[in-house]
């Protein structure tokens, strides 16, 4: 299972990657955690296209080097990362979290102030906080999945 686990464990990360920077769309990536039914179809369809991309990473991998895993598994494993994924990207449970940890301040570093020319980045706490959460449930995906 170790060799299992960390094969997957890599496939996830990479897929992750790949589908949260370079598939998402730029109305997704804007859209997503906006109230209502136009932030969540927008949420929807970003993590539909990241859990595909997931399985398909996941398929490369099984096939290139006749990786056993169970079908069963996978969905369950892809499952957890699609339902925590979309959780996170809908970005109030995530800031309530922040705050519930006491991580308010950090959860706010780095963005941009209102009337101020402040450039928007990538180096932000809320983007840190995001992150690390769904590397987390990467690994527990990767756990159910090398099972």
């Amino acid at each position: 299972m170790t060799a299992t686990f960390a094969a997957v464990f890599v496939a996830l990360f990479v897929a992750h990657q790949v589908a949260d920077h370079w598939i998402q769309t730029q109305h997704q990536a804007d859209c997503k955690g906006r109230p209502g039914w136009p932030g969540r179809i927008a949420c929807a369809a970003h993590v539909t296209t990241y859990t595909l991309t997931a399985l398909v990473a996941l398929a490369a991998l099984a096939l290139s080097t006749d990786l056993d895993v169970s079908p069963g598994n996978i969905a369950a494993g892809l499952a957890i990362s699609a339902v925590t994924h979309y959780i996170a990207d809908r970005r109030t449970p995530l800031k309530r979290l922040a705050d519930l940890c006491g991580s308010t301040k950090f959860y706010a570093l780095g963005i941009p102030r209102p009337g101020r020319d402040d450039n928007p980045s990538l180096g932000t706490g809320s983007y840190a906080l995001d992150q690390s959460f769904h590397y987390l449930f990467l690994f527990v995906a990767a756990l159910v999945i090398a099972a």
